[in-house]
Parts: C-alpha cells; sequence; structure tokens
C-alpha cells in the first residue's frame, strides 16, 4: 500500500500502527533549534518523531513537546537504545532514563540502535519485558541485516515489527527490504536522502524536472512506492515542508527502476557487521 498523506498509518505485525512518514531529531542539539523545529514539523502533519539516548537531545524534545503541548496520544515517540547501555538489566534501566527525559510514561516503538554480539539476545530479551510491562508500545531494531534477523528468530518469542536502516538511492538494500516484507517487518530509513551524498544525481533531477519536483522529493517519493518508511530530518522550515510534498504524484515503473539502478553499495553510517562484532561504531 502506497500512502495518499502524511497522515496516513501502516499496520504493524503487532497490531499497533505506526504513522507512514516521521521526522528525524539527529544533530538537533538546543532547546530554540529543537522548539522552532518541532512546532514546524507538527503544523505541518508529521505525527513520528524519532529520536536516540546516542544523540543526548531526549531532553530537549521532552520539553519541546511539553511546552508546545501536544496530546501524548496523538504523538507517535520513537528512541533507540545505545551500544554501551545494551544488556538486560542496563536496558531496563536506559529505558526508564529515556522516559524521565522525554517527560512520558510509554514509548509508541523502542529500537536496539545496533545489533551487539556481547549482548545479542539479553537486550531483546529485555524489550520484550519492557512491552510486556507496557513501557513500550511496539518493539524493533535499527541496522540490522537478514542474518542478524535469523539468528534474533532463533532465541526472541516475538520478532521485531520495524527495522530501521540507511536507506537511500545509493545504498538501496532491496534483497533486505524484501526479506523484511516476507516477515512483516516494516523497513524504516533513516539518511533517506543519503546525507545529501545522492542530492546532487543528475539523473534523479530529470526525473524531478519531469514532475516538477526536487531531488529530495523524487526519493522520498521512491521509497514511499517501495513500502519503506522514510524519516527524513531537517532544521530549515521551508525543507520540513517540502519533504510532505510527495503525495501528489507518482513515479512510473521506469523511472522506479532507473532510481534503482543508481545502488552503489555506498554506506554513509557504519557497517552493522562491524558494530556487532566490536560493540561499538567506529
Amino acid at each position: 500500500m502506497t500512502l495518499t498523506n502524511i497522515a496516513d498509518t501502516i499496520k504493524l505485525a503487532d497490531g499497533n500502527k505506526i504513522p507512514g512518514f516521521g521526522f528525524g531529531t539527529y544533530l538537533i542539539s538546543d532547546q530554540e533549534s529543537m522548539d522552532t523545529t518541532i512546532k514546524t514539523a507538527w503544523d505541518e502533519g508529521y505525527r513520528l518523531f524519532d529520536t536516540a539516548m546516542l544523540y543526548r537531545n531526549e531532553d530537549i524534545l521532552g520539553e519541546t513537546l511539553h511546552r508546545l503541548e501536544i496530546p501524548r496520544q496523538e504523538l507517535y515517540l520513537t528512541s533507540k537504545v545505545a551500544e554501551e547501555v545494551q544488556g538486560y538489566d542496563q536496558t531496563l534501566k536506559s529505558v526508564e532514563g529515556s522516559l524521565k527525559r522525554l517527560q512520558t510514561d510509554y514509548l509508541d516503538l523502542l529500537l536496539i540502535h545496533w545489533p551487539v554480539r556481547e549482548h545479542f539476545f539479553d537486550t531483546w530479551r529485555a524489550f520484550e519485558q519492557l512491552k510486556a510491562d507496557g513501557k513500550v508500545k511496539s518493539i524493533g531494531v535499527s541496522n540490522y541485516t537478514a542474518a542478524h534477523l535469523d539468528l534474533l528468530a532463533t532465541k526472541a518469542k516475538e520478532m521485531p515489527v520495524v527495522d530501521q536502516v540507511e536507506y537511500h538511492p545509493y545504498l538501496n538494500q532491496l534483497a533486505l527490504l524484501d526479506y523484511n516484507k516476507q516477515h512483516n517487518i516494516v523497513t524504516e530509513a533513516w539518511s533517506p536522502l543519503g546525507r545529501r551524498a545522492v542530492l546532487g544525481d543528475p539523473m534523479i533531477a530529470k526525473i524531478g524536472k519531469h514532475h516538477d519536483k526536487s531531488v529530495a522529493q523524487v526519493i522520498l517519493r521512491w521509497e514511499l512506492q517501495h513500502g519503506i518508511l522514510p524519516i527524513p530530518k531537517s532544521q530549515h522550515p521551508e525543507r520540513i515542508v517540502e519533504n510532505t510534498k510527495v503525495f501528489d504524484f507518482t513515479l512510473d515503473e521506469d523511472e522506479m527502476s532507473t532510481i534503482d539502478l543508481l545502488n552503489k553499495y555506498q554506506r554513509t553510517g557504519n557497517e552493522p557487521e562491524i558494530v556487532y562484532e566490536t560493540g561499538k561504531q567506529y
């Protein structure tokens, strides 16, 4: 199903619903920027806001949401557990800290930020417990490959409903996307615009010109049509607005294939397998 507007939701494997288009808060590090950015995004219709312990901005996001007096039930909040606090007890404790900083008593979605071999199963066991305790509504992972998900399935009582990975035209991960679809896992895209690396691509610009759309809008549309949930981030009000104007045009089959062929296996972030082995980002 391709979404028709920013308010559309996707049904997760656990029965909960998630907005099909989100907003990333990575690198927003001061209160004033957070206030302005989140207000713009909220007014524009964004409802899913994504943060992480690692971003060190849960406290200012929590304060912003408090100041804007946004009703909690209208909001979809995601956070992620960092590598250094993984393991059963530490995960439980660290999530209490996240809830306090975000000024809420539950998260809509909690993700393991990166797979870590040493704490692989214990961290997930803590996630299942947090869900059972009502501290989080849905549980998922981030930066997990199909191999990591297969391994998790050997001991998990329930599987992740979301896998948030780096996804853009230069790293399209179509095989992982297919795997996730087969296992009823929603693929969420961080760095959906390739940290600007892809924005100068002449082929996407040509497609954009045909539709009277920007390169960013074409990329986000391509992701939506692939069934991906993008979470673009920006601190520029005009871009926050521009990124939502992707529901009034459709890419045809040839345009979709043309963008698919731009794949270069080019990461802007870490290689998940190395983080899994070493337990830290590099």
